[in-house]
């Protein structure tokens, strides 16, 4: 099988040498502009901070996030790469977030100038099953005026799943930046010109992709870090299984417990309503009586 000339950006190691070095702060910034272009005003500059957002407990990968860096005017970006189908990712981003805003306080800033925290998730699976767009954005608004009181949150999402055009069909930039996390690895260089068009920010994403710029070395650490994505990933995707499964099967009951109490409100007696459902008479009897509650 013949290798391909790209590595792939999803890849821990991969996504921190792309965006979370200061040698290519400049993608970054390029990235970050094109994906809130609609939301906040130009970035100009970062300034990357520790990603260890709790020291105490620092050796956790759940406390650890990909990238976090602050801008000229105070904003703090948190960007995460989510290659795992985890359950509580939405609520994870959230308390990132919190995390973000509440260490300002640890440094002595007043709550007045408490800073605008900024969270962009990119994942490998669908997030929110009822959105079409493959990218939404998510603030706090006043539920009747839709008024945006409440400013120092924010949310972005890229869901990779979602996005299915080809390259021929690229026309924004964000596009292609949800393209190059998705295909990256699968890109030939014949392809890599319709991509790349004149943005020559991508092409320096690409280029920190391409295998044969790495080192032995750095290659094995590319490796043994996607293997251990892989294994999480399994992991993760065990979990949200046999989550899956238990909702299921907790569903059924629910859905025999409600059709037993119509058949007896219904004036059925036990034994038909046992043929009837899952349920056993002695279970019903108990539903009756008010006792039974489904485990």
């Amino acid at each position: 099988m013949m290798l391909s000339k790209f590595l792939d950006p999803k890849n821990d190691l991969a996504f921190k040498r792309i965006f979370g070095t200061e040698r290519n702060k400049d993608i970054l910034i390029h990235f970050l502009n094109d994906i809130f272009a609609r939301t906040t005003n130009p970035i100009e500059e970062v300034t990357f901070l520790k990603t260890s957002q709790n020291p105490e407990i620092a050796a956790l990968r759940n406390t650890i996030v990909d990238v976090m860096c602050r801008d000229t005017e105070g904003r703090r970006f948190i960007i995460e790469m989510q290659v795992g189908r985890e359950p509580g990712f939405v609520k994870r981003a959230q308390n990132y977030a919190a995390r973000a805003y509440i260490d300002q306080r640890d440094q002595g800033i007043a709550y007045k100038d408490l800073d605008e925290v900024i969270f962009l998730g990119i994942t490998s699976f669908i997030l929110f099953p009822e959105k079409e767009k493959y990218l939404s954005y998510h603030k706090m608004l006043d539920i009747e005026t839709h008024e945006h009181d409440l400013k120092d949150f924010s949310y972005a999402f890229l869901e990779l799943p979602k996005f299915k055009k080809t390259i021929k069909q690229l026309t924004t930039v964000t596009e292609k930046w949800a393209y190059f996390f998705k295909n990256a690895k699968r890109t030939s260089e014949k392809e890599l010109e319709g991509i790349i068009g004149s943005d020559q920010i991508i092409q320096k994403a690409f280029e920190e992709l391409n295998r044969y710029s790495w080192t032995v070395e750095e290659l094995r650490f590319y490796d043994s870090v996607d293997m251990k994505q892989g294994a999480d990933k399994a992991i993760l995707e065990g979990a949200y299984e046999e989550g899956k499964a238990e909702g299921m099967v907790k569903g059924e009951r629910e859905k025999a417990r409600a059709i037993a109490i119509k058949l007896l409100n219904a004036g059925v007696d036990v034994n038909t309503i046992a043929a009837s459902t899952d349920l056993s008479p002695e279970q019903i009897q108990a539903l009756k009586n008010g006792l039974y509650k489904p485990h």
